[in-house]
């Protein structure tokens, strides 16, 4: 069967910013070029056909065709009138904090842009508002970066350039041992919020002095700039344990790390559970290394 169009969108991991995006903090967030998920799709008079595969494409089961209903449903596109193969290929685990769903609509949106439906120039709004579906209020950090397959500084009011960085830093990151529900950590920090404004304010002002302290550091050079990220990682951090999103295995897993050796280390994505972000000043012992993914 003859391939008819083909794309690719990343998984993502935040250096900082989380959860105060949304209310108009910046973050620096990077692609993971080794978690992708392909989409190919072959034109057919058939009724479309979905085929998933790969390390985590049957965990895409249950959300591909709730994002396909609320993409025609959006475009006013009859359900028959699209037919074919599609063929999805994810290395993306689902409920991780890694961009799963984000991947997703942003892989859905090229192909409904392939097809007419959505034109280019829609994407990003359209792929955004297609996640709301997952976490009810997308900030489009992760949708912007599966998009630019590059790192971004991102600005939720539309402000989003690229990030360079002068070193390669040794990061890594690893899964705490804890599924992540995004939807359920966004509505904890909320809550926050509500019930102590000043304190979810400061908050806020913590992980904005994080975000502004690892752009520096990524503009020096290692020598310099190393002690500077480790500053911001560390205060990332400490915003998602004021949050309580640090709470079991996470927590336990961010311990061992600085067991290990770890210079820095923060949840990276919602919290509460997924992975998590470490920084080492020398390579990791070898049982270590092969726990962690690098960025």
């Amino acid at each position: 069967m003859s391939i008819d169009f083909t794309c690719k969108s990343f998984g993502k991991w935040i250096l900082a910013g989380e959860h105060a995006v949304l209310r108009g903090v910046p973050a620096l967030v990077f692609p993971i070029q080794s978690r992708n998920l392909e989409l190919n799709y072959s034109r057919t008079e058939s009724p479309l056909e979905l085929r998933l595969v790969g390390d985590h494409g049957k965990d895409l089961q249950l959300l591909v065709w709730g994002v396909l209903e609320k993409a025609c449903e959006l475009k006013k596109i009859p359900r028959h009138d699209i037919k074919g193969v599609l063929l999805l290929e994810s290395s993306i685990p689902v409920g991780a904090g890694m961009g799963a769903s984000a991947a997703l609509c942003v892989a859905l949106t090229r192909w409904l842009g392939y097809l007419g439906y959505v034109p280019e120039s829609e994407y990003y709004e359209f792929a955004r508002d297609l996640e709301n579906l997952f976490h009810g209020e997308s900030s489009g950090v992760d949708i912007a970066v599966a998009l630019s397959g590059e790192g971004l500084y991102f600005v939720r009011n539309g402000e989003r350039k690229p990030l360079a960085s002068a070193w390669k830093p040794r990061w890594y990151i690893s899964y705490s041992g804890k599924r992540g529900v995004t939807v359920d950590a966004v509505n904890k920090v909320k809550d926050l919020l509500l019930q102590n404004p000043e304190v979810g304010e400061k908050i806020d002002q913590q992980m904005a002095h994080a975000v502004t302290l690892a752009q520096k550091a990524l503009q020096m050079d290692s020598r310099e700039g190393l002690p500077l990220l480790a500053q911001a990682i560390e205060e990332g951090g400490q915003c998602f344990e004021q949050w309580g999103l640090n709470e079991g295995a996470p927590g336990l897993h961010i311990q061992w790390l600085k067991e290990k050796g770890a210079l820095a280390v923060k949840p990276t994505g919602s919290g509460g559970g997924g992975y998590v972000l470490s920084l080492w000043e020398q390579e990791p012992a070898a049982e270590v290394l092969e726990k962690l993914i690098p960025c």
